[in-house]
C-alpha cells in the first residue's frame, strides 16, 4: 500500500510539472522615475518633485509548437511622487493579448496607449529620457497616442532590416477610429523610421520621417513632422545628439514647430540639455535644463509641469533625478 501512494504521489507530481511548464512565462517589469525640479512658467516659480511615466507591467507568452505563441501584456501608469494612477485607467499603458509566429509575424487585440508611429519618429531620438516628464517632446502632434482603444495591431516579421506595424481602433460606442502606420528599417549604423497617425473625427493627420546615426561615442538623429487638418498645416522639426563617455552620458536636443494653419504666432521653439550618470544597466541619476519658448499665441506643454501655461507664456525647468528600471 505504501508503495502504491508513492507511486500515486509521483505521478501526480509528474502532472504537475507538466502543467506547470505548459503555462505562460511570466515577467514582471517597471521604471520608478522621479526628479527634483525648479520650474517657472511665465513668471511664476515652483519646486517640486515631479514623475515621469512611472509604470508597473506584466507580460508573458505560452509556446504553443511550430513557432507559434501566445502573447500578453498588462501595464499600469502611477506617479511615484503621490502614490496615485497616472490617468483615469488603471491599465491605461497597455493591455492586450494575441499571437505571434516568426513567419508570419504577430496579432495584438486591446488597448495600446501609444501609437508606433510615435515609437518609430519622436520616441526614437528622445534618448536623454525616454521622452517623459517636463523634458520630454512637447512639439510632436499626439494624433492617436491614448486614443488607441478596442483596437487591432499587427507587427510583420524582420525582413533584411525592414518591420512594419500597422494598428486599428475600431469604432464603437462613445469612441472613433484612428489609426496609426510605422516602419522601421535598420542598416548597421543607420537607423531610418516613418510614421503615419489618423484620426476620423478631427481629420487630423501627421506624418514624421527619423532617421538616426550611431558613430562610435557619437549618436545623431532627428526627425522632420508634418500635420494637417481640417483647418490647419503645420510642420515640426527636432534635432537630438548624444556623446557616451564611459558611464556618462551628454545629450543636447532641439525642435522647432512652426505656425499652425497660418495663424501667426502660434509656433514654438524646445531646448534640452541632459547629462546622465550610468550607476548600472537598470540605474541612473540624471540632470537637466529644458525650455520651451511658446510664440504669443501658442500653449505648447511637455507635461511634468505643475501650472499649466497659457497663450504666450514660456516654461523652463532645472532637474535632478534618479531612474531605476526592473
Amino acid at each position: 500500500m505504501l508503495m502504491k501512494r508513492s507511486l500515486l504521489i509521483a505521478a501526480l507530481s509528474t502532472l504537475a510539472a507538466g502543467s506547470a511548464l505548459a503555462q505562460s512565462n511570466v515577467t514582471i517589469f517597471g521604471r520608478l522615475n522621479d526628479s527634483v525640479e525648479r520650474q517657472k512658467v511665465g513668471s511664476t516659480s515652483t519646486t517640486a518633485v515631479v514623475d515621469s511615466a512611472s509604470r508597473l507591467g506584466f507580460k508573458g507568452s505560452e509556446d504553443l509548437g511550430g513557432g507559434l505563441k501566445a502573447n500578453f501584456i498588462i501595464e499600469h501608469g502611477f506617479n511615484t511622487d503621490t502614490g496615485t494612477v497616472a490617468g483615469s485607467r488603471f491599465w491605461g499603458r497597455e493591455s492586450t493579448v494575441g499571437l505571434s509566429h516568426p513567419t508570419f509575424g504577430a496579432i495584438r487585440l486591446g488597448n495600446m496607449a501609444a501609437s508606433e508611429a510615435y515609437f518609430a519618429t519622436a520616441d526614437y531620438v528622445s534618448m536623454h529620457n525616454h521622452d517623459t516628464g517636463s523634458s520630454a517632446d512637447a512639439l510632436y502632434e499626439f494624433v492617436t497616442t491614448g486614443q488607441l482603444q478596442n483596437a487591432i495591431a499587427y507587427t510583420s516579421p524582420t525582413f533584411a532590416g525592414l518591420r512594419a506595424d500597422v494598428q486599428y481602433s475600431l469604432h464603437e460606442a462613445g469612441t472613433v477610429s484612428r489609426r496609426a502606420l510605422a516602419l522601421n528599417y535598420d542598416l548597421g549604423a543607420l537607423h531610418l523610421g516613418l510614421g503615419h497617425e489618423a484620426a476620423t473625427d478631427t481629420d487630423r493627420k501627421s506624418t514624421a520621417l527619423r532617421a538616426l546615426y550611431e558613430l562610435g561615442a557619437f549618436t545623431i538623429g532627428g526627425y522632420y513632422e508634418r500635420t494637417t487638418g481640417d483647418t490647419f498645416k503645420r510642420n515640426n522639426f527636432r534635432l537630438a545628439g548624444m556623446y557616451a563617455m564611459g558611464a556618462s552620458e551628454f545629450h543636447v536636443n532641439a525642435g522647432l514647430a512652426g505656425d499652425r494653419g497660418g495663424v501667426d504666432n502660434t509656433g514654438a521653439k524646445q531646448y534640452t540639455l541632459g547629462y546622465n550618470y550610468n550607476l548600472s544597466k537598470r540605474t541612473k541619476v540624471y540632470a537637466f535644463y529644458t525650455k520651451v519658448d511658446n510664440d504669443a499665441n501658442a500653449t505648447y506643454n511637455p507635461g511634468g509641469f505643475v501650472t499649466a501655461p497659457t497663450a504666450g507664456q514660456n516654461l523652463q525647468s532645472f532637474a535632478l533625478g534618479v531612474r531605476h528600471n526592473f
